[in-house]
């Protein structure tokens, strides 16, 4: 969505780092840069003016005069104030106190007001809640077909006592005789509220129409909705690639119906962004969730700080953790532990179980765009392909279960089978075997205590200086005492640093320590860390 946005914003900033102080000159050039690629990224023009004064005013201030990296300074502001802009704080739902909590979905059609009602549905049905959708778009050709369908896959019940409109009508609010009547959507949305109260559900999510463009009767039927129902949050559904166009109605909703929030769709586009940019500025009004691609796990909360990182190339490394912490599960990273501290070989069975792990963070490409500096490689991550991991897939599972536990055992004959078997050919089978037996050998050398072969060895681990190919110096054997009771000693201290090693090796692999501590000596009091990591370290 950002990514022409980003590459100009990260050339800008490229040129800045390359000079040692700033003259008010070099600022004026940045300030205009900057303005040029908002502008080209189709944002609001209250919203450049603001967003450029308001570095101008800070950069040329003494801040930015008196720090002992000018450059870095500007790019830190720049940060600031983009998470400004695009809404501050993170803001969640706010439920009632007395339940249900109803959601009103509002905006026009063609936004994606149905596909995000199971979305929504589906992300609070995961954090526990009760969801109920109610067909309250009554106008739309089969728009309350729709939402059963959506309700269906996400394993959301759905309150639909009329068919609404299936006759392929153009069901807009007409008035005179001949207009046909599908039912009165304020009705359904009451009956939609009462139904959740009596079944025990805690949240109402009510699907209402849109239209082509802001009408009188589409805001006064929105209006009476809100009101008849007492909602306690009114989204609207804003489509973030139709631009300028998006935030001016995003007004309309706000100044008509009173909207709490916004809810951006379509972000994997590849539109310039300038709706997501503008929207919360222009109606006061911030970015509670973005829907990030088309199946209903593409839904997330929006984090105002981390879009920024994501659009100067800082990345966004939070979002990826919590996306790991859904897809990998607690047994299976045990089992990895176990299978590690025993120096169990890592196989081709593991292998799989990753790779489902990883496919259900999502997208290849996306993951690695969270990355810091990913931006600079973007050509390399337009050509990744996201079915090499189908076709490594096939080819694992053509295997037998002996051939994934014994990978060594795999001769030629039987490459040829797996070859035939997952349609590619002899010599990709060959280049997965290779690299597989590559990985096996840095599980290994990670295992002792080194580096990752052919790599430097770890700080602080033994036998550090890695898998090089480099001359070692030989060790000399340590003679052994003839006190059998000091011998004895001498090999449980030996077992010991072993273990110890072993259990260090882990930590700096796998990210935690022998007891998931800090190493011994080390005060970790005064590490300046992002904002929210603190929660990913258990409290130590």
């Amino acid at each position: 969505m950002f990514n022409s946005l980003s590459d100009r914003l990260t050339v800008t900033f490229r040129n800045l780092k390359r000079k040692g102080s700033l003259s008010e000159s070099d600022v004026n050039a940045t300030i205009r840069d900057i303005r040029i690629a908002l502008l080209d990224a189709d944002v609001a023009l209250p919203v450049v003016k603001q967003f450029t004064g308001r570095i101008r005013e800070r950069a040329l201030g003494a801040e930015v005069s008196k720090a002992l990296n000018p450059a870095q300074q500007v790019v830190k502001i720049v940060n600031e104030e983009l998470v400004e802009i695009l809404g501050g704080q993170t803001r969640r739902l706010n439920l009632a106190k007395s339940p249900p909590t109803v959601i009103m979905l509002a905006g026009l059609q063609g936004s994606g007001k149905t596909t995000l009602a199971g979305k929504l549905g589906l992300w609070l049905k995961d954090q526990g809640h009760t969801p109920l959708l109610v067909a309250a778009d009554l106008q739309r050709p089969n728009a309350v077909n729709q939402l059963q369908i959506v309700g269906e896959r996400a394993g959301v019940p759905v309150f639909a006592p009329e068919r609404g409109n299936v006759f392929g009508h153009d069901a807009a609010l007409e008035s005179g005789e001949g207009t046909r009547s599908f039912g009165d959507p304020v009705d359904v949305a009451v009956d939609g509220v009462a139904e959740a109260r009596a079944k025990g559900h805690d949240v109402v999510i009510i699907d209402t129409a849109g239209r082509l463009a802001v009408d009188v009767d589409l805001m006064r039927q929105a209006h009476d909705i809100r009101l008849e129902t007492e909602a306690d949050e009114v989204l609207f559904v804003i489509d973030a690639m139709i631009g300028q166009a998006a935030v001016e109605t995003a007004k309309a909703f706000a100044d008509g119906v009173g909207i709490t929030g916004s809810v951006l769709t379509k972000l994997d586009g590849d539109a310039r962004g300038g709706a997501a940019l503008s929207v919360a500025t222009v109606t006061g009004q911030p970015i509670l969730f973005a829907s990030t691609g088309e199946q209903a796990k593409d839904f997330e909360v929006f984090h105002p700080d981390r879009m920024a990182g994501r659009i100067l190339d800082m990345g966004d490394v939070l979002t990826l953790i919590e996306q790991a912490e859904k897809a990998f599960d607690a047994a299976q990273s045990r089992e990895m532990a176990r299978k590690f501290m025993a120096e169990e070989d890592f196989t081709f069975e593991d292998f799989l179980e990753q790779m489902a792990a990883i496919k259900r963070m999502g997208s290849l490409k996306q993951m690695l765009g969270m990355m810091p500096g990913m931006q600079q490689m973007r050509a390399q991550l337009d050509a990744l392909d996201d079915k090499e991991f189908d076709r490594v897939e096939a080819m694992v599972r053509s295997m037998t279960p002996y051939e994934r536990k014994t990978p060594k055992a795999i001769n030629g004959s039987r490459r040829a089978r797996i070859a035939k078997g997952s349609g590619v050919s002899v010599s990709e089978v060959n280049q997965l075997l290779e690299r597989f037996g590559q990985a096996q050998k840095m599980m290994r050398q990670m295992r002792k205590g080194g580096g990752m072969p052919g790599m430097p060895g770890m700080p602080g681990m033994p036998g550090a200086g890695g898998g090089g190919k480099g001359k070692q110096q030989p060790q000399r054997k340590k003679s052994k005492s003839g006190n059998p009771a000091k011998r004895a000693a001498e090999e449980k201290a030996a077992a010991q640093r072993q273990a110890a090693a072993k259990e260090n090796a882990f930590g700096k692999a796998f990210g935690a320590g022998a007891e998931g501590g800090a190493p011994e000596g080390q005060d970790l009091s005064d590490l300046q860390l992002p904002k929210g990591f603190e929660k990913f370290l258990d409290g130590r």
